[in-house]
């Protein structure tokens, strides 16, 4: 079960600090404004750079279709000609590769023609500086042959209009003139107009008639400007004014004409069946008439009675709107089911005309032979004329139609391009870049401090169960004097001196915290088995080195005699704080030529002598297992009080491990902020693992930030 601290602990983890997170990006303000200006800067240009895009626009009405001659045709025949488009129907048609390819073609927008610049600034480059090159190609042929690849076209010759087409390799294709056609081949090229420099380059490259369709649909924008208006409004949008402006005519224009072929065709559909049907009609009529001649004749012209002639009249009626409803069903059954309202009412229509004709036909029986087939004959050739009348002016009727089809599409307004472009748009670019760096720059800043949260108070570290000694701030002066390094020494070049701040300036906050670690080490130095300090870290850039040269001069001056020796015999420089040469120092001791007493060099200081780390030997880890290394280390300890060593990082070399067996007391120095709890842990296992105890931990360069509660001034009491 977990006890209370643990169940706060998590608990605590699990919560969000957001005072610690607005702290973490006070720290880091600069970071931050620097990177949005950046963002800025970057949208300001691309706002500047950007090749400006405008647009064009259209309107169009689309009306009910209707044959425009409703006042000369009666209701039967117009209803057969008015139908209601909806817009959505009349966007596609316009959409359609039947309008759109007409534009296609005519503009010729299968080639792309475009100058040479330089990639993403150059257009807006050319523009800026007024030096924009413009070229119109009417024709363009490639061989069916070659795969599509894009060629370069040359302008020789700006006067005389003078041009050569060039491939991929180099290789001139053909050579002409702006304004005529070039041949060579199957190679053909119509340069309609250019303008250019002597030496402008331009790309030229053939897309297919399909490919040059879908940009059309894609580019090209159509909307109904209000519900149920039916009037459509055509957007399209690109860099070339002229351009976009033809395209929007043409496109417009084909819709237009293909509504009125459309109308005329539907008119010329009906019109070719009618004059099909009439000479069978008229050879009906014909021989109806005919045989009531023939029957007349033979019966001595008889005629119908007052009762015949009435019912034959009757009867040709009913025929005549029997014929009408039949029109009138061929119609309706297109948009309706038998069930609907009007369908039915039309079926009763045509049932009741039928009954009344039966009745009729019964009453006929009843008139004498004769009479009966005289009304019989007399009532086909009635009926027969009737039809081929009302079909001859069906035909006249479709004739106008024809001639005068105006189609139900309307152009309202022809294409305008605006004067202003509408991309881009400059300022919201600009805000939105700023918005983005500010966005990218703290998500920056929390994603660093997620992935790599260093140590920044005692408690973490002792939280591993290794004590921390003392905390040594970061000092401003030890930062002047030309330069931090990871290491906390500074140095203006690689061969200068620094100087030594405990020389300098004793009362640093720095250098009072380290004598607070006099004060504790002495305490942890009274079990050990020698009078050797070993120091070390976690990896490099903690300042281990400053830590050691600093805490062997407080010591010196404390009236100790102390030896500081430099065990980093890859990288070590702590010659540099003292003014000495790197030379003749621990790995020529090692090595055998030199003797430990020429080795040792005097610091300047009362009490401190040094042996720097020498001549930089191929294998350092064999030379601190060598038995001189030892005599070293035992001839130290009896002629100093205090022996510090210094060594390289224990989870990048194994050197500490080493030099740590021979070392009474091992301390580890972290850097605030840098170092994490993670990289800590694992040096003192790597320590643990070769029978080390690390007696405590020295937190350097720690300052006051907005993201941590800790001071270090608390530390600095030590020295009263």
């Amino acid at each position: 079960m977990q006890t209370e601290s643990q169940k706060y602990s998590s608990n605590t983890a699990d919560e969000i600090d957001l005072g610690r997170l607005f702290n973490i990006l006070l720290e880091s303000k600069w970071l931050i404004i620097t990177i949005t200006f950046l963002f800025a800067v970057i949208g300001v240009m691309y706002a500047i750079l950007a090749t400006p895009i405008y647009k064009a626009d259209a309107l169009i009405q689309v009306e009910s279709k209707n044959s425009g001659v409703s006042s000369l045709i009666n209701e039967g025949l117009g209803d057969l000609f008015t139908q209601e488009s909806s817009a959505t129907t009349e966007i596609e048609i316009i959409k359609s590769r039947m309008v759109l390819g007409e534009t296609v073609d005519k503009l010729n927008l299968t080639t792309i023609a475009a100058p040479k610049v330089m990639p993403i600034i150059g257009k807006g480059l050319s523009r800026l500086s007024g030096e924009q090159t413009y070229i119109d190609v009417a024709r363009f042929e490639v061989p069916n042959y070659l795969e599509p690849e894009a060629v370069t076209l040359e302008l020789i010759n700006a006067d005389s209009g003078e041009y050569q087409l060039l491939n991929s390799d180099g290789q001139k294709l053909l050579s002409g003139f702006v304004g005529e056609l070039a041949e060579k081949d199957d190679w053909r090229l119509f340069v309609r107009s250019l303008k250019a420099n002597g030496g402008d380059e331009f790309t030229l490259s053939k897309r297919s008639r399909l490919e040059a369709i879908q940009w059309l649909q894609q580019t090209l924008t159509i909307s109904e400007r209000s519900k149920q208006t039916g009037i459509l409004q055509l957007a399209f949008e690109g860099e070339d004014k002229q351009q976009i402006k033809a395209i929007l005519d043409d496109v417009s224009m084909n819709y237009f004409l293909q509504n009125v072929a459309r109308q005329s065709a539907e008119a010329e559909k009906s019109l070719t069946f009618l004059q099909n049907n009439l000479p069978q009609i008229k050879a009906t009529l014909n021989e109806s008439e005919d045989k009531l001649n023939r029957f007349r004749q033979q019966n001595e012209s008889v005629d119908l009675g007052l009762e015949a002639q009435s019912a034959l009249k009757v009867i040709v009626d009913l025929e005549a709107q029997l014929n009408e409803l039949t029109f009138k069903e061929s119609d309706i059954s297109q948009r309706f089911t038998k069930d609907h309202p009007s369908y039915k009412s039309l079926l009763d229509k045509r049932d009741t005309l039928l009954q009344e004709r039966e009745r009729l036909n019964r009453q006929i029986q009843k008139l004498p032979k004769t009479q009966r087939e005289v009304l019989r004959m007399t009532r086909d050739v009635e009926v027969n004329q009737q039809i081929y009348v009302q079909l001859l002016n069906k035909v006249q009727e479709l004739n106008i139609m024809k001639a005068s089809a105006v189609g139900n599409v309307r152009i309202l307004d022809t294409a305008q391009v605006y004067a202003h472009p509408v991309k881009p748009k400059k300022s919201l670019i600009v805000v939105l870049a700023t918005i983005l760096g500010g966005m990218a720059s703290v998500a920056f800043v929390l994603v660093k401090a997620a992935f790599h949260q260093g140590v920044t108070s005692p408690e973490e570290i002792e939280a591993l169960g290794v004590p921390v000694y003392t905390s040594v701030p970061k000092s401003e002066m030890q930062l002047s004097f030309g330069g931090v390094g990871k290491t906390g020494l500074t140095r203006k070049k690689k061969n200068d001196s620094t100087g030594l701040l405990a020389k300098v300036n004793p009362a640093d906050l720095s250098i009072e915290a380290l004598r607070g670690l006099r004060t504790s080490l002495h305490f942890a130095m009274l079990e050990a088995k020698n009078n050797i300090v070993m120091i070390s870290g976690p990896a490099p850039g903690v300042g281990k080195s400053f830590v050691a040269t600093n805490f062997a001069a407080v010591a010196a001056v404390a009236g100790q005699k102390v030896l500081l020796i430099d065990a980093d015999m890859r990288k070590g420089y702590l010659q540099r704080s003292f003014g000495l040469k790197w030379d003749g120092g621990l790995s020529d001791v090692l090595a055998g030529k030199h003797t430990i007493e020429q080795a040792v060099k005097s610091s300047g200081i009362e009490g401190l002598d040094v042996i720097t780390r020498g001549m930089i030997p191929p294998n350092p880890s064999e030379l601190l297992m060598h038995q001189r290394f030892r005599d070293l280390l035992d001839w130290a300890s009896e002629n100093y009080d205090l022996v510090l060593v210094d060594t390289p990082p224990v989870l990048a070399v194994t050197d500490p491990t080493i030099v740590g067996a021979q070392a009474g007391t091992t301390l580890m120095v972290a850097r605030f902020g840098q170092n994490t709890a993670k990289e800590i842990e694992v040096a003192n296992d790597r320590f643990k693992k070769s029978g080390i105890e690390v007696k405590g931990v020295i937190l350097n360069a720690i300052e006051k930030k907005a993201s941590n509660s800790y001071g270090y001034y608390q530390y600095s009491y030590e020295s009263h």
